[in-house]
C-alpha cells in the first residue's frame, strides 16, 4: 500500500503543561469533574460530545458521536432510540466505552464500564425537555434502520407535528436512557516529543487504583 505523503508526513507537536500523579484527585468522577469545567470554559459547544464505543454479539465493533448528559458517581448518561444499532448492541453486550477529546486542551478521557437502561420516567423527563421539532423527529424516526426516501420521514413528521399540534409529544416507550457505570477511567495529557502523560483509575472491590501508564 503507498502512502498517502499529504497525510503521513503531517505532525502536531503538543505543548500542554504536564500532568502529574500529586495533582491527580482520589476520586476520578472529581477529576473528571475538573477537566469537564475546563472543557466547558474553553468549548462550550463541542465539550459534552462523546464517542460511545460499542461492539455486538460477535464482536464487530461500532463508534459514534453521542452527547453526554448527565454525570455523577452512580456514571455518565445519555438518551437515544433503544431499537438504534448502539441500542442493539448494548442489549446484546451491555458493555462500552466513551472517549472525549478535547482538542484545544490536547486532553483525552476513556472510560470503559457495564451499562444499564435508565427508568422510563428520566427519559420522559429529558425527551419533554427537548424542543418540539427534536421531539417529533425522534418519535417519528426508527434510528438506523433503512428507509426508502428522506420524503417518508418528512411525511411522518408532519403527520405527528399535525396530531399533536398545540400538545406534548408523548415520549415513545422505545426511547429513553443509559447509563454506563465506570469501571476504568484514563486521562490522557498531550505532551511533547510524544512523551504523553496518561493516568488510569480502575475500581478493584469498590475502590479506584491509580497508575501511570506509558504513552
Amino acid at each position: 500500500m503507498s502512502e498517502t505523503p499529504e497525510i503521513s508526513a503531517l505532525r502536531r507537536e503538543y505543548v500542554a503543561a504536564g500532568l502529574h500523579r500529586r495533582d491527580m484527585a482520589a476520586d476520578p468522577l472529581a477529576q473528571f469533574h475538573g477537566w469537564m469545567q475546563g472543557a466547558l470554559e474553553a468549548h462550550p459547544d463541542d465539550a459534552t460530545s462523546m464517542t460511545l464505543a460499542t461492539a455486538d454479539a460477535a464482536g464487530w465493533p461500532a463508534a459514534r458521536i453521542v452527547l453526554l448528559k448527565h454525570f455523577d458517581h452512580d456514571g455518565f448518561c445519555w438518551f437515544t432510540d433503544f431499537r438504534s444499532e448502539k441500542g442493539q448492541h448494548l442489549q446484546q453486550n451491555p458493555k462500552a466505552e466513551l472517549m472525549f477529546y478535547w482538542r484545544g486542551l490536547e486532553r483525552q478521557v476513556r472510560i470503559r464500564g457495564q451499562v444499564e437502561q435508565l427508568p422510563h420516567a428520566d427519559g420522559e423527563t429529558y425527551f419533554h425537555q427537548r424542543p418540539h421539532g427534536s421531539q417529533l423527529s425522534a418519535a417519528a424516526s426508527v434510528q438506523s434502520h433503512a428507509v426508502d426516501h428522506r420524503e417518508t420521514l418528512e411525511q411522518r413528521v408532519q403527520t405527528l407535528g399535525q396530531r399533536y399540534a398545540g400538545q406534548q409529544v408523548p415520549c415513545p416507550e422505545t426511547w429513553g436512557g443509559y447509563r454506563l457505570i465506570p469501571h476504568q477511567i484514563e486521562f490522557w495529557q498531550g505532551r511533547e516529543n510524544r512523551l504523553h502523560d496518561r493516568f488510569r483509575y480502575t475500581r478493584v472491590e469498590g475502590q479506584w487504583q491509580l497508575e501511570r501508564l506509558q504513552p
